[in-house]
């Protein structure tokens, strides 16, 4: 049986679900036949950006799925090098998806200096026209946050960061729940120490394997994650993280990796 995937609201009526596939590095037909077989999984939380190269495979899998579009929510980036082409870049991406609306749109990173309050500007226009239902950043800091948020009164509902268990800070983390911002965590396996004995032992009492211990962490300090695989199995296997619990104790354990 699938686990219900839980949600964190973003804005009225935008419920971005708190497992999401991620398809970086996946282009051509491998976009095409991963992100087809993620949504056949049960996957309804798909991760892209212009940057990537792959929304055009992303929407034909869509399109071909059967899942209805206002079932999957879409997040789609734009690159630092587009700032001051926000409209052209969205309006790019939504004819590569074959969508009218994405459902989270991100600044994927901070734009040269200077640039990010304009971008933000236009990012919000674009919402308010309808080609994107929330707004977000990613490798964002709370002062370049603050900067937006202090000249346009509105705050990004999602910051999307690298995240793992040898590169997290709490204070990070503290400063986003301030400000009500949706932390989700990319590249968390790629930078754990997987053979770790403390995480081996902890995914053996749960009969999980380490990767799924570390993406369940993220879930208990209420990260977002977009795990991202070309293999069923794994996929199903990132999903199945939402089938066991961690002690508070192994959280702490991870916390101290």
């Amino acid at each position: 049986m699938a686990h219900e995937i839980p949600t964190v609201e973003l804005a009225p009526g935008v419920a971005l679900p708190v497992v999401g596939f991620g398809t970086w590095q996946i282009t051509g037909t491998s976009a095409y036949e991963s992100t087809r077989t993620a949504l056949d999984v049960g996957y309804r939380h798909i991760d892209t950006a212009t940057m990537y190269g792959n929304e055009a495979e992303i929407g034909r899998a869509l399109r071909d799925s059967g899942v209805d579009r206002s079932d999957v929510f879409i997040t789609t980036k734009l690159p630092p090098s587009q700032a001051g082409r926000e409209r052209q870049t969205i309006e790019a991406s939504l004819h590569a998806l074959g969508v009218d609306y994405v459902d989270l749109w991100l600044i994927h990173w901070p734009p040269s200096r200077g640039k990010s309050l304009p971008t933000w500007v236009s990012f919000l226009e674009q919402r308010d026209a309808g080609r994107a239902r929330s707004l977000g950043v990613s490798n964002y800091d709370a002062e370049l946050i603050d900067e937006l948020i202090r000249e346009t009164g509105e705050a990004p509902v999602v910051n999307q960061v690298s995240w793992s268990p040898s590169e997290h800070e709490p204070k990070f983390l503290d400063e986003m729940r301030q400000r009500r911002i949706v932390v989700e965590g990319y590249s968390s396996l790629k930078n754990t120490p997987l053979d770790d004995p403390r995480l081996v032992a902890i995914a053996a009492s749960h009969d999980a394997s380490v990767p799924q211990v570390v993406l369940r962490w993220q879930l208990h300090h209420d990260i977002v994650i977009i795990p991202k695989s070309t293999r069923e199995s794994r996929m199903r296997e990132n999903l199945a993280v939402l089938g066991f619990e961690l002690t508070a104790e192994e959280i702490a354990t991870i916390d101290a990796l």
